[in-house]
């Protein structure tokens, strides 16, 4: 049998009925959080008049009924945070489901080889320069170099942990928390010496969608869809590698080109949601590990259904945050996610004891 031939392993999943029910409550999810976002807020713009404008906008359809501010909070206000919401949400899920399959592992997320790091150090430096943004393809200097930061702390893992008989993971894991402990490191130095800045840098660090613009979205949520496409496209080799390398090399999947291939894709869909919001916790440790209860390890199905659970879940702990005064959304996020990680470990502990 050849190496790179892959052979289909058999998909394990729900029955289609449980399966349709699941994904079309995820998109429920989805359409009634991101509704409900636009029109929160004290402006009182109502849900009709909100889909108006978005259609008058995108199709320049249907007579303006409306005052100039309502269009203005919708479309330049309201919508782009509710589009980043769901890019970074999706993005994040999708990249946690891939890292917590290649790892074997409920408790990985999309930040365990290092790209939020990275991507902070980026940021840090860029809000630490005397002029903080720039005119490129639209994008602020900070998520330039966030964008950066989290793609080149990727491919540093890489070179580091990569040996003759490929990427053990193990040793990218090893590689990556020590890479994401200096890079931390250069964070807080820079915290520590960032003197009036010190309120922007830490509000970035905690996460937060109040930025978002058309701009900033247009370069990041084509790559978070592109990164998703192609992972989807490649759920059989998930799939087979759940099985463990071994059992997935003996089914024909070229095991060290997926898993450069699976983790690139997933370092790239997460490094643009970083770049758009900042370091947003436990999206991508909670929503892939209960969509994977709910629906079963079926990527096929699993992929798409994390991708809507995480863009509804970010877009309602956006709308609490911003109902609670503004706080970062990743204070939401952690203080929804941190109990569930408690649970999922105590868990663990649990089911070890019991084995013994």
């Amino acid at each position: 049998m050849s190496a790179t031939t892959v052979v289909r392993p058999i998909a394990f999943g729900p029955s289609l009925g449980r399966s349709t029910l699941i994904l079309g409550g995820g998109g429920a999810l989805v359409l009634l959080a991101a509704g409900t976002a636009v029109v929160s807020g004290t402006s009182g713009i109502s849900l009709g008049d909100a889909a108006a404008i978005v259609l008058h906008r995108v199709t320049g359809i249907g007579p303006v009924t409306w005052p100039a501010s309502a269009e203005t909070i919708v479309w330049e206000l309201r919508l782009p945070r509710v589009v980043a919401g769901m890019a970074v949400g999706a993005g994040l899920a999708c990249a946690g489901t891939v890292f917590q399959a290649l790892l074997r592992n409920p408790m990985a997320d999309p930040y365990i080889i290092g790209p939020a790091a990275g991507a902070s150090l980026g940021a840090v430096i860029a809000l630490l320069l005397p002029v903080a943004t720039v005119g490129w393809l639209g994008m602020g200097l900070v998520q330039l170099l966030a964008f950066a930061g989290g793609l080149l702390t990727v491919l540093v893992v890489f070179a580091i942990a990569r040996g003759r008989g490929g990427t053990p993971v193990v040793t990218l894991l090893l590689a990556g928390y020590a890479v994401s402990s200096l890079l931390s490191a250069g964070v807080a130095l820079l915290i520590f010496n960032s003197g009036e800045r010190l309120a922007a840098v830490i509000s970035w660090l905690l996460g937060s969608l109040a930025g978002a613009s058309w701009p900033r979205v247009g370069f990041a949520a084509p790559l978070i869809v592109i990164s998703f496409s192609l992972l989807l496209l490649r759920w059989r080799s998930l799939n087979a590698l759940l099985l463990g390398e071994a059992q997935a090399a003996h089914l024909g999947v070229d095991v060290e080109r997926e898993k450069r291939i699976l983790i690139g894709l997933a370092a790239l869909s997460t490094s643009a949601g970083v770049a758009i919001s900042g370091t947003i916790g436990f999206v991508g440790l909670v929503v892939p590990h209960l969509v994977r209860l709910a629906i079963g390890p079926d990527h096929r199905l699993l992929l798409p259904a994390s991708m809507l659970y995480g863009a509804g879940l970010l877009l309602l702990a956006d709308l609490g945050a911003r109902l609670a005064g503004g706080i970062p959304v990743g204070v939401v996020t952690a203080l929804i996610g941190a109990p569930f990680f408690l649970w999922l470990l105590r868990r663990s502990v649990v089911g070890v004891r019991v084995s013994r």
